[in-house]
């Protein structure tokens, strides 16, 4: 049973200790950081029930979740805040945060970093793609010149006002133009001050362990996108033996959901029951949502 201290229980005050947690902290581990993707609170809650460091807001899962739409730069700051501060607040793990292009020049790059930093975001990752975006590896790809993205950079660091607040840049120079050039993209944003280089749709081990060895010294981050991505699937010790801090799983949650729900619809379609194998029972959600906690502040203040 939770004891209480000071008006709180103990989940609450492990919720708020770990926010504590800073993102160097985090990668200062000999194993990679496994980021997987939470598009909602629940999603979030549940990432930490099942014991994972940390998670992301990633924008792919997001757009598809609660508008419906492609990651295809349909939705912005303004509409997606709400949404990114509702998962924050539903678990106490670090979280990183994406930040798309930053949704314009130097100036809404800064409102970017300082609205999701004040919202609880440990880190927070722009990219270097033209506006429209698209998803990070589907559709054709573009990306700003490279003296420009260094002015969004500093002004990404620049914005923090939090000293903890971890910079993640990353670039899609490697489908957008080719493996060099995301090399020297990286050693450009590296010496702007990026806190990690985020090498964004890689193909193979072999250019992982290239880009580890170029870029050495420097946290790095990658993607496996499950389900389509360039990338075969590799183990985290293996990316991380490359060189890899981080690693973000934007499709693995989002395309298990998706097939759980289908597969839910269609055996109520058809007027079967639920199997009780493939779903939580009434206790075990209420456990999940809290609902003991808000149980005890009912009895208490009553």
């Amino acid at each position: 049973m939770a004891i209480r201290v000071a008006g709180m229980d103990q989940q609450q005050i492990g919720r708020e200790k770990g926010k504590d947690t800073t993102w160097r902290e985090l990668l200062a581990s000999t194993e990679p950081l496994v980021l997987p993707a939470a598009h909602d609170a629940l999603t979030a809650r549940l990432v930490e029930r099942a014991g994972f460091k940390a998670y992301q807001v990633g924008g792919f899962a997001l757009d598809g979740s609660h508008y419906g739409f492609p990651d295809i730069d349909l939705t912005h700051f303004g509409e997606k805040s709400a949404v990114i501060r509702q998962t924050i607040g539903a678990s106490s793990l670090p979280v990183l945060v994406d930040g798309d292009n930053g949704y314009g020049d130097v100036k809404n790059v800064t409102r970017t970093v300082r609205g999701y930093e004040a919202m609880g975001a440990s880190a927070i990752f722009i990219e270097d793609q033209v506006s429209p975006k698209s998803c990070g590896q589907e559709g054709k790809k573009e990306v700003i010149p490279a003296e420009e993205m260094i002015g969004k950079v500093k002004a990404a660091v620049a914005a923090c006002r939090v000293s903890s607040t971890f910079i993640l840049i990353r670039t899609d120079a490697r489908s957008a133009i080719g493996l060099d050039e995301a090399i020297r993209r990286g050693e450009l944003y590296r010496d702007a001050g990026a806190h990690d280089l985020y090498i964004e749709g890689l193909e193979s081990a072999a250019e992982l362990e290239k880009v580890g060895k170029a870029l050495a010294g420097t946290p790095l981050a990658t993607t496996m996108m499950e389900g389509g991505g360039k990338l075969p699937w590799l183990s985290p010790q293996e990316i991380g033996s490359y060189g890899f801090s981080m690693i973000l799983y934007p499709t693995t949650v989002l395309f298990r959901m998706t097939r759980a729900i289908e597969r839910a619809l269609a055996d109520l379609h058809a007027g079967r029951p639920m199997p009780q194998q493939e779903a939580v029972d009434h206790a075990t959600f209420d456990d999940i949502v809290g609902k003991d906690a808000w149980a005890r502040i009912e009895d208490e203040f009553k």
